[in-house]
């Protein structure tokens, strides 16, 4: 009777399921999923995995935890692990810090330098309080929406009308929380607008710059300290097994609610529950109503007309792509080539490659960029800024790289696209 007991206890082991993580924070794993383009990669997707806008060959990369791999395999797909990330200590913060991880710039002291911008350079640059995080809305806590316009300024300018003189460039970082080398690089991009050889290009233009376009979910992310939280998503909501909030890049009342979406709060894909539900989904595209004029006639494959001016730009992280609409299908826009055609000469000066997320990706509904396009026209870009490994790589590079590796590459995509702004539909060499 032994060795059939033995046996059978060795068979109940195998059988039995993977253990339940301990108490407190725990290790993160990257996992690599082979799911090609296609129906694979878009069934991952809309399991609701927590899939990064990363693809090496056939492979997807998933992050998770312990158990992730036992649930891929459940899902019918393998899965090996790519990198395992040490747990966030979730360590409090003084409200005087105004750093966090080797050097990146907490929301307050993002916030305060818009403002310290704005009073050395009053000839260049206002900053615009265009709405409210969902805690501050609740009256927890939580931060004020802002924007910086930044032009020579004339009469008219940097003014909530989309009849304003100028065309106009819309830079945001972190609506993704947790990339947090897109709001490095709007510092960046602010300190160079003012400072530089930039400057002188700003008699025929604007330029707007949200660094912070999800500050309740940064909140979140700092809250690590040298172990940044990995939250993606906003603060709105609560969730018993993963991160609360609404993925803001999958709220937007684009095709919202298909492809790549979830109706899980706990996916860090839900979209939320109901188009454009969230308040910063909601303050982002009224501020674009304001700055921009529509310049297209509804349907998916109307065009927008060739006097359209202006540019959006979402910096995210990480991959290497320059994408544009359509994200919900690899159907083509009205301006596809115009579109292609700009996102290839920004891509060109960093090495990135340049598509529609499902040509490169997988198809994903409800993001900001194709509702700039679809509502307004104006041809909009996602920049995945990073590559998917090294001390450089990923969604926590050590802070000495935005300033060795990250700014040499987007600097130069930023000067493409104030150039495309001026006129992204016009052929080139007409007047």
């Amino acid at each position: 009777m032994r060795p059939a007991l033995a046996l059978l206890a060795c068979l109940a082991l195998l059988l039995s399921p993977s253990p339940a993580p301990a108490e407190g924070p725990q290790e993160t794993y990257v996992l690599r999923v082979p799911a090609p383009v296609g129906d694979a990669a878009q069934r991952l997707l809309g399991l609701g995995y927590d899939v990064v806008e990363q693809r090496d060959g056939d492979d997807l990369f998933v992050i998770g935890d312990v158990r992730t791999a036992d649930k891929l395999l459940s899902d019918g797909f393998r899965s090996s692990v790519e990198t395992v990330m040490p747990p966030s200590q979730w360590a409090p913060r003084s409200l005087a810090d105004t750093t966090y991880y080797g050097g990146y710039r907490t929301i307050t002291a993002q916030l305060a330098h818009l403002d310290e911008v704005a009073n050395a350079h009053p000839e260049l640059a206002s900053v615009v309080d265009y709405g409210d995080s969902w805690r501050k809305t609740r009256g927890s806590g939580g931060y004020d929406l802002k924007a910086i316009c930044i032009t020579r300024k004339r009469p008219g300018d940097c003014a909530l009308t989309p009849t304003a003189p100028k065309p106009r460039l819309f830079v945001m970082g972190q609506l993704h929380a947790r990339e947090i080398t897109t709001g490095d690089m709007a510092w960046r991009f602010i300190d160079d607008l003012v400072g530089s050889d930039l400057t002188a290009m700003l008699d025929g233009l604007e330029v707007w710059v949200v660094p912070i376009a999800n500050p309740d979910g940064v909140e979140i992310v700092e809250s690590g300290g040298d172990s940044p939280v990995l939250h993606r998503k906003n603060a709105n909501g609560t969730c018993g097994s993963g991160q609360r909030g609404v993925d803001l890049n999958r709220n937007a009342g684009s095709h919202w609610g298909e492809v790549g979406t979830s109706k899980d709060k706990c996916s860090e894909v839900y979209r939320g529950p109901s188009a454009d539900s969230e308040v910063e989904t909601q303050a982002l595209e009224s501020l674009w109503r304001k700055l921009y004029r529509d310049t297209r006639a509804p349907g998916d494959t109307a065009a927008a007309s060739a006097d359209t001016t202006g540019a959006v730009i979402s910096m995210h992280s990480y991959g290497n792509y320059v994408l544009f609409p359509w994200g919900w299908s690899t159907q083509k826009t009205g301006n596809d080539a115009a579109l292609r055609a700009i996102a290839q000469d920004m891509a060109s000066l960093s090495g990135f490659k340049a598509g529609q997320p499902g040509e490169l990706l997988y198809n994903a509904s409800g993001a900001t960029d194709d509702w700039v396009y679809e509502d307004l026209g104006v041809p909009s870009f996602v920049w995945e800024i990073g590559a998917s490994s090294g001390a450089c790589g990923g969604f926590l590079p050590a802070y000495s790289c935005q300033k060795d590796v990250h700014w040499p590459k987007v600097r130069p995509m930023l000067v493409s696209a104030m150039k495309a702004a001026l006129a992204p539909y016009r052929p080139k060499g007409s007047p």
